[in-house]
């Protein structure tokens, strides 16, 4: 915590109402002892009399001490986000001199803040200069500044008391208002609110002078000491907190303990099976406190209670509130938190291990930010504060709970805990740590055991913990044949996956030992992807969280570290599994356990947890599995389904599909899941069939060579540009020898093509092949691909090539439009008869126009989504991402243009009425096959679908309309077709054409013209063979051929 001020300046406190404080302290001072000169005390009481996120709570009889505003929060969220009122206290200084000392007190500062929020904490201490009222939507907080007094007294077995005023702005309540926060609802109050100065506050907090189970907790009350009539009067505040770190905890309270732990070790209805190792190891404390700090633990549903629904909906203990109660004895989205964990640890003789252990168990209600609970130091009732022993004979720690508040007698702790740190694992036993909570009160059975757990991850199996060997026993492996034949028809496909494509599988020819196999096995097979239905939906479906954690795999539980940190107990042989010569049928399947968690995001998280166990197959990387489900249904559905296991619906099938680690520039890098229920549809407990297919997933030794995929469009990008540039290099040398020709090629076409290498240079983009989902991969933060070298050179590559790409274009524009110069030249009187383009501009620009309207128009009656709307996408850094229709559209329709740069030449051609070859078969066919190879790459490999990050494609949106498979195949016939057109428009002239077109007495062609005949070549014969000749050279050139 921090007990410094903000700012860092020596503060200087003045003690100008220490006779105001005696005064009003009176009563406090009238019973208290003189204080035995102690320098320790003085030093210790800024730490030790702090704290922070504790309970505040108002008596309300119509004056309220500060307003809240939630209008910006839906009422039906606020049924689900409870209102935290918390208040953290900072004694700022203690006053060593002589001056305003008293045999009985000494002179203190301080400083409170306390609030309404419905998430935030109050941790750091405000600033000391003056009171603050601030607000804000959906949180409150007031500052006070306090002088006082630091007394003790004899009451309640000996008490810390401190008496203070306090100086605040408090905000202003409207007088003789139904509504006395009236001004919340004003625009523009939290800038301004209206606030009044008052000084007339009294604050007395009562702190136990010894540390124990029954002497834990600090109560205090602040009042007005205003007239009830006046504005600043509020109705009493109370407060509740804890001793905090600081404060030494002393085990003392045995007679309370043995209340619940006598006989040890207690009966337990979770033991009483059997058949569970628990751990009994000397680190008891050390591996209990680091799985529990800050860790939320799971309450269990009351599956196995028989009796009243108040009696089997009731969370142990503690007082349910209206989130509670909703769950109806499912508890789902119910946790609880260990706080403040001490332990005394003793041996003895026997090397036997014993510790006492003190600790404070909270219950927080669905929908509670798990972080902030796990801060609070109120105590309230939803608290037990407990202490209890363990003892390494029978690794049970049990303890005493007492709920709330209770006095030193212990007369509120009737509620025994048990807990244990299991070594067995299975499928129906996932818990690394476990335990119930029953009571103890002997006149009343007041509520049914009340069972916890927290789930293990592999993440966690170190240290100490695994020094024991914990180990896991399969048990679903026969089901899972049966679910592995079922889904495993014999045909041709299979074969022929087999065969060519491989899988995640044991390392083979590594050297590596068993263990490690299996260990980097199952880091491969571990999942943490978003998913989404497979099929993908037209919309955008909410996204969902897969996480896939390896619990086991073979004899390996968790993970293998390393040679001297076994984590398994498994008496197979040490021959590594690499030197066998060749695997059987049955070695190439190995039992696997896992837990997979499905989060979908919603206004709240919807989260759904099963266990699986089962066998993985190698050959085709796929996973059949037997799932438990943890069902989170009211306790009369469950213990009306007499089928369950453990209380987990164990009726369900799983099959998981990796992708293969080979060719995954052509199969999506795509995780396939099916979920389904071996239920009949009418069972409560029966769930639809789940289908999911996840975003790209990258196995390890890919990270090593992540970049190959992107490397491999970059290469073929690469010779995609170099086959441009020959195909431009053809035309201008073949226009050359062509000179008459050189007027008909359209410019329309040239500037098409010269935007389509002009947009990379300018934007980024890439050019030819389409950003794929490689690029997905560079953006991981493992690997910086910017400072990749070879990337980096074919980057630098292709960007030279669509420079030189872009530079011949305009060349061959410019000749283009220097032959139409010369053309009119030399006939003035005839402009007509030169070629324009000014007609073909205008009737492709109307052609396009058209076809975007209609793109919107389908992808509209598609999506029914207007061309105005918007779409939220997220990137990979979580940073979301308009995008409107329309823009997306003409994005992915610029690339369509380019793809189909024939039809202004194709227009042209009609217009001119030409009888010639003005452009070269080698570059229109060659640029249409070039513009078609991206579409085949894209329909055999097919882009990822990953609706969720929007900058995967540059110009490729699965999602959207174009590049679909249908897309891919389109485009790619329409471009062929383009240049079929332009080889027949060039083969036959345009009266041959129109004759061959003409059915009956209907001519689809118009009658041919003398309007575009060709004029000699010679006046612009000199302008090309050299295009810097000036007109002098040229006339010249011209009066010698005349001659």
């Amino acid at each position: 915590r921090d007990f410094e001020p903000r700012n860092r300046h020596s503060m200087t406190y003045k003690y100008d109402r220490i006779d105001e404080v005696k005064r009003e302290c009176a009563f406090v001072l009238t019973s208290a002892p003189v204080l035995v000169p102690d320098d320790n005390r003085m030093y210790g009481i800024k730490e030790e009399l702090s704290f922070t996120n504790g309970d505040w709570w108002q008596e309300i009889n119509g004056a309220q001490l500060m307003p809240f505003d939630d209008r910006d929060v839906s009422k039906s969220s606020l049924d689900l986000v409870s209102r935290l009122n918390l208040v953290s206290f900072w004694v700022t200084d203690v006053d060593r001199s002589h001056q305003h000392r008293s045999e009985k007190s000494i002179s203190v500062s301080a400083i409170m803040e306390m609030g309404i929020t419905l998430e935030g904490l109050f941790v750091q201490k405000p600033y000391e200069g003056s009171p603050r009222f601030d607000i804000w939507p959906s949180h409150s907080q007031l500052s006070i500044l306090f002088q006082g007094i630091y007394t003790e007294s004899k009451e309640n077995g000996g008490e810390r008391v401190m008496c203070l005023v306090g100086n605040a702005m408090l905000p202003s309540r409207q007088p003789d208002s139904t509504d006395p926060w009236e001004w919340v609802k004003e625009t523009g109050y939290t800038n301004q609110p209206p606030l009044l100065q008052d000084d007339q506050i009294l604050l007395v907090l009562h702190y136990p002078k010894t540390f124990t189970l029954t002497n834990r907790v600090i109560q205090g009350s602040m009042r007005s000491l205003n007239k009830k009539s006046n504005l600043k009067y509020f109705d009493e505040v109370h407060i509740s907190s804890w001793l905090g770190a600081s404060a030494n905890y002393e085990f003392g309270s045995e007679k309370i303990v043995s209340k619940a732990c006598n006989p040890y070790p207690s009966k337990d209805n979770l033991m009483e099976g059997g058949g569970i190792d628990v751990y009994k190891g000397l680190d008891f404390c050390l591996i209990l406190e680091r799985f529990t700090h800050g860790e939320a633990i799971t309450v269990v549903p009351n599956w196995r209670c028989n009796g009243t629904d108040d009696f089997c909906s009731k969370l142990g203990p503690f007082v349910s509130d209206k989130e509670i109660k909703a769950t109806d004895g499912g508890f789902k989205d119910v946790k609880l938190v260990m706080q403040d964990f001490r332990c005394e640890k003793r041996t003895f003789r026997d090397n036997a291990g014993f510790s006492r252990i003190s600790a404070v168990f909270r219950a927080v209600p669905p929908f509670e930010n798990q972080f902030n609970a796990a801060q609070r130091t109120g105590l309230n009732n939803m608290t037990l504060s407990a202490e209890g022993v363990w003892n390494s004979s029978s690794g049970q720690l049990c303890m005493v709970g007492c709920l709330g508040i209770v006095d030193a007698e212990g007369r509120g702790c009737n509620s025994r805990i048990c807990l244990y740190i299991p070594l067995l694992f299975s499928i129906k036993q996932r818990n690394i740590i476990m335990g119930t909570i029953s009571s103890i009160d002997r006149n009343a059975l007041s509520y049914f055991p009340l069972s916890f757990e927290k789930l293990v991850l592999p993440a966690e199996l170190w240290d100490q913990y695994t020094a024991a060997h914990p180990y896991y026993s399969y048990s679903k492996i026969e089901s899972a044949g049966a679910v592995l034949e079922k889904n495993v028809p014999f045909n041709f496909g299979t074969v022929i996956k087999k065969s060519l494509l491989k899988f995640p599988k044991l390392e083979e020819d590594t050297g590596l030992e068993f263990l490690v196999c299996l260990s980097l096995l199952s880091e491969d097979l571990t999942l943490h992807n978003s998913a989404f239905p497979d099929p993908i939906p037209d919309s955008p479906p909410p996204r969902t969280d897969v996480q896939m954690e390896i619990i086991s795999l073979g004899p390996l539980f968790g993970r293998y570290w390393s040679s001297q940190n076994s984590t398994t107990t498994s008496s197979e042989e040490d021959t590594p599994y690499h030197s066998k010569d060749q695997y059987t049928e049955k070695e190439l399947l190995l039992n696997v356990s896992a837990q997979l968690t499905l989060t979908v995001k919603k206004p709240h998280n919807n989260i759904s947890v099963i266990f699986l166990e089962g066998l993985y197959d190698q050959r085709v990387g796929k996973m059949y599995l037997i799932g438990c489900r943890d069902v989170r249904a009211s306790w009369k559905i469950l213990h009306e389904s007499m089928d369950l296991e453990a209380g987990l619906d164990c009726l369900v099938e799983v099959v998981v599909s990796y992708p293969p680690t080979t060719a995954r520039w052509l199969v999506n890098p795509t995780t396939r899941i099916s979920i389904s229920s071996q239920r009949n549809e009418d069972d409560p407990l029966y769930f639809s069939p789940i289908k999911l297919v996840t975003s790209p997933l990258m196995y390890r030794k890919q990270r090593k060579d992540i970049l190959s995929r992107r490397g491999l469009e970059g290469i073929l990008r690469i010779l995609t540009l170099s086959a441009t540039i020959s195909c431009i290099l053809s035309q201008i040398f073949y226009i050359k020898d062509n000179l008459d020709s050189v007027p008909y090629i359209s410019l329309v076409m040239l500037g098409v093509q010269a935007l389509g290498y002009s947009l990379p240079l300018v934007t980024g983009a890439e050019a030819i092949f389409k950003r794929m989902a490689a690029e997905s991969y560079a953006r991981s933060p493992s690997y910086d691909l910017q400072k990749n070298q070879w990337l980096q050179v074919i980057d630098y590559t292709v960007k030279l090539l669509v420079l030189v790409s872009f530079s011949l274009t305009l060349r061959l524009f410019q000749k283009v439009w220097k032959s139409r110069i010369r053309l009119l030249t030399r006939a003035p009187l005839e402009p007509h008869r030169v070629p324009s383009d000014k007609r073909v501009l205008i009737v492709t620009s109307t052609i396009h126009a058209i076809g975007y309207v209609m793109v919107l128009a389908i992808h509209y009656m598609k999506t029914n989504q207007g061309p105005l709307s918007s779409d939220k996408l997220l990137d990979s850094s979580g940073n979301s991402e308009t995008l409107r229709e329309w823009e997306t559209e003409l994005e992915e329709y610029l690339g369509l243009v380019q793809d189909f740069f024939l039809l202004p030449q194709i227009i042209g051609n009609l217009m001119w009425q030409i009888d010639c070859k003005p452009i070269r078969k080698l570059y229109f066919i060659g640029i249409t096959v070039i513009r078609v190879l991206p579409h085949i790459y894209d329909y055999i490999r097919s882009p990822i679908p990953n609706p969720y990050f929007s900058e995967e494609y540059e110009f490729v949106n699965p999602r959207l309309d174009f590049y679909s498979k249908f897309g891919d195949i389109a485009i790619a016939a329409t471009a062929v077709f383009l240049a079929f057109t332009v080889y027949i428009q060039q083969k036959w002239n345009y009266e041959k054409l129109s004759q061959t077109l003409t059915f009956g007495q209907r001519r689809l062609l118009p009658m041919g013209s003398k309007v575009y005949e060709r004029l000699p070549s010679q006046s612009f014969e000199a302008e090309l063979v050299s295009a810097d000749n000036d007109d002098a050279k040229l006339k010249k050139e011209q009066d010698e051929s005349d001659g």
